[in-house]
């Protein structure tokens, strides 16, 4: 089987401490697209603790200077879960690819109610354009 040209590659990015509660907030994190890429598959979210009562919610946005979100549905993880691959309500990608350099930003909507979730990153899945 032939080794492809650009192979899949994973860009995991911290988007908050790794301890202490969340907080909600509109891009928590700013980062730029380091080459033009397209997202292979709906990003991971995922948290070193557990929200309980409510959802964790994460809003991904990309452009060239006004960012724009690329999920028509948000990423979230369920109450008493550590991650949104078993999520109730799956994300889905609205945008798959990204310039050159483009801004990337990343909104927490939600945090958990009762107990807020701590240590949340977001896992990448992208090839090279």
């Amino acid at each position: 089987m032939p080794i492809p040209v650009n192979p899949p590659e994973p860009w995991t990015i911290a988007l908050s401490a790794g301890t202490g509660d969340l907080a909600t907030g509109t891009a928590v994190v700013t980062t730029r697209a380091p080459f033009a890429m397209q997202l292979i598959q709906l990003p991971r979210i995922s948290v070193s603790t557990a929200p309980v009562g409510s959802v964790i919610t994460v809003d991904m946005n990309s452009g060239a200077t006004s960012p724009a979100t690329m999920l028509s549905t948000k990423l979230t993880i369920d109450a008493s879960e550590k991650s949104s691959v078993s999520g109730a309500t799956q994300g889905v990608l609205s945008s798959t690819t990204m310039a050159d350099n483009d801004i990337i930003t990343f909104d927490i909507d939600t945090v958990g109610s009762s107990t807020a979730g701590s240590g949340l990153q977001i896992t990448l899945y992208y090839v090279r354009l």
